[in-house]
């Protein structure tokens, strides 16, 4: 059982930047190829990036690319995505997800292929 807390979410205006957050308990976070997924209201929960377990491979959907950073931490447990140049189009509420990952080099993109769930953390960018 892995359990997944998000922080960092916030109020920002277009241009400035965010660092979210996201710890998981337990002693086996190497073991999880991690993701991070946004939903805006009215809409479907989407990839904004994701990262094998190695944090050798990365992922980001074509919006984000240039803009946004996933990196991991398997010291610290924590997986973290450095938001920067924000727009209006990215306020979303933000999650983190772990996926149990057998290979080691491996990204996950699809939310059906994620084991756990944070609870999501609020991001709101004015224009």
């Amino acid at each position: 059982q892995v359990q997944l807390v998000e922080s960092g979410g916030g109020l920002v205006q277009a241009g400035g930047s965010l660092r979210l957050s996201c710890a998981a308990s337990g002693r086996t976070f190497s073991s999880y190829a991690m993701g991070w997924f946004r939903q805006a209201p009215g809409k479907e929960r989407d990839v904004v990036a994701a990262i094998a377990r190695s944090g050798s491979r990365t992922y980001y959907v074509d919006s984000v690319k240039g803009r946004f950073t996933i990196s991991r931490d398997n010291a610290k447990n924590t997986v973290y995505l450095q938001m920067n140049s924000l727009k209006p189009e990215d306020t979303a509420v933000y999650y983190c997800a772990a996926k149990l990952d057998y290979t080691g080099g491996i990204y996950y993109t699809r939310d059906t292929s994620y084991d756990y769930w944070g609870r999501g953390t609020q991001v709101t960018v004015s224009s």
